[in-house]
């Protein structure tokens, strides 16, 4: 009896599916659109299986919210939903709806079959959301193989083009690496502290001396979630992926994948209070701050442009990591939801402007955008000069936040190091503003109507940005309680 006693407590109970019912749900509605995909008419299936796909990322976030009654752990403590993990659900299923939105057109003019590319979507934010709420080492490295699969592929999907291809090959090879530096720093910390579990390594690491291999799994696990994170010196790869792929999954691909695994450092560098930690962000922090912006300087490609800023981003956001938990974690998630915003407005406007085989991604493409379309170029500014750190934008209060929770940390030399590579990212992001407003078009023609879904992506994306920028309280106090959650 005490055998069926203790198999019995061994099975997941029903709130156990409850605290991953995000997850079944992209799930589910991924494999319907594969299932699918084969008997629909081709023709058809372009917005049939993308409301389907739009649906389903519906779903997962009415689910994500229904999920928050009932926070605690599941599945033997390798999953954990409170307020942390639900603000990233949130926000991951929140941008893979936006995206879907954003392919419509995009799938269209391309002419991709969107089968795959939509479930593609959905089993990449599977993997995302469960990364944001799993606190088991082993756990999250599946986890990030879920999702990376998923990007490897979806940045190969203009199949005509060989600069797409060349992308994906790249992206996989060096991820794979990456991959294999944080599955090794996983093996370490077990060597060093007998488990992978997040809570036991943090009793073990506080109950004595640290180990010497636990400083050497946080730096190498450092480096495989900085790979995912485009941080310098692991940023290599990003322009040619960015260059390659397809617009909204370059959207994609720099804000849901980055949450994720933001999540995940926060709860890796704060939870655990990682030995070690400072050094390692102080140095990637500033690196990837003054590459990424020196980078964007020089750039004629908008892709490649937005790549570079968005590895400045990330040095941004690193200096978060650096500051005292209490300011640093609210910061650091208000930051990772303001730049969702506007880059992916940022790329829905590429993605539109684009055209068949994405011709028209250069700076002097842009020449008088301001004229030919007046929408666009209206939303293109307000996501720049919020990328800027301009006042009324999220990313005045991002900025300020991460900055102010860094000078309270008394690290004045990288908060000084952030203001000054915020003056010269200005440059390369007024310089566009210039060229849609100043310069003539090279073109006379009038850009094609801006489509209802696009329409809609543009919207959520403007008007969050906006409200970002004015009344950021409600987000900051959520992000504070989240917190408090992750800490306590």
């Amino acid at each position: 009896m005490s055998l069926a006693f203790q198999a019995s407590q061994a099975l997941p109970r029903g709130t156990d599916y409850l605290r991953i019912l995000p997850e079944l749900v992209l799930s589910i509605f991924g494999m319907i659109i594969m299932v699918l995909d084969p008997v629909v008419d081709q023709r058809r299936n372009q917005k049939a299986l993308g409301t389907l796909a739009l649906i389903g990322s519906l779903a997962a976030i009415a689910s994500t919210l229904w999920q928050a009654r009932a926070p605690g752990l599941a599945f033997w403590n390798m999953v954990q939903v409170d307020t942390f993990s639900v603000f990233f659900h949130f926000l991951i299923t929140t941008i893979t709806a936006v995206v879907i939105l954003t392919s419509y057109e995009y799938m269209e003019v391309q002419q991709i079959r969107v089968g795959e590319y939509y479930a593609l979507i959905l089993f990449g934010a599977v993997g995302m959301c469960l990364m944001s709420s799993a606190v088991e080492l082993v756990l999250i490295f599946i986890a990030l193989e879920i999702s990376s699969i998923s990007t490897y592929i979806l940045a190969g999907f203009r199949r005509r083009a060989a600069i797409s291809s060349e992308a994906s090959i790249k992206y996989f090879l060096l991820g794979s690496f990456a991959t294999a530096f944080f599955l090794y720093g996983v093996a370490l910390m077990f060597g060093a502290t007998g488990s992978t579990s997040i809570p036991t390594i943090e009793q073990h690491l506080r109950s004595g001396s640290i180990p010497v291999l636990a400083y050497v799994a946080i730096a190498l696990m450092f480096v495989g979630l900085g790979f995912k994170v485009a941080a310098a010196p692991f940023h290599v790869w990003t322009p040619d992926v960015y260059e390659g792929a397809p617009a909204p999954i370059v959207g994609f691909m720099s804000t849901a994948p980055k949450a994720a695994v933001f999540a995940v450092l926060l709860r890796i560098m704060f939870q655990i209070h990682a030995p070690g930690r400072l050094g390692l962000i102080w140095v990637a922090a500033a690196l990837s701050m003054t590459l990424g912006n020196i980078g964007a300087l020089v750039q004629q490609n908008v892709k490649r442009l937005l790549a570079y800023s968005s590895i400045a981003h990330a040095g941004y956001l690193l200096v978060a990591f650096a500051a005292l938990p209490q300011n640093g974690i609210p910061s650091a998630m208000f930051y990772t939801a303001s730049y969702a915003a506007m880059n992916i407005g940022a790329f829905a406007v590429v993605s539109h402007f684009g055209g068949a085989g994405e011709r028209y991604v250069t700076l002097e493409d842009y020449s008088g955008l301001g004229r030919r379309s007046p929408v666009l170029a209206a939303a293109l500014t307000l996501f720049l000069l919020s990328l800027i750190g301009i006042p009324i934008t999220a990313g005045f209060f991002a900025k300020f936040y991460v900055f102010s929770a860094a000078l309270q940390a008394n690290l004045v030399g990288l908060v000084i190091i952030g203001v000054i590579n915020s003056a010269v990212a200005a440059y390369y992001y007024l310089r566009v503003i210039v060229v849609v407003y100043m310069h003539d078009p090279r073109d006379e023609s009038v850009l094609p109507a801006v489509p209802l879904e696009l329409g809609a992506a543009l919207a959520i994306t403007a008007l969050t940005t906006i409200y970002l920028g004015l009344l950021p309280g409600r987000v900051l106090d959520y992000a504070s309680r989240s917190a408090g959650d992750l800490l306590h």
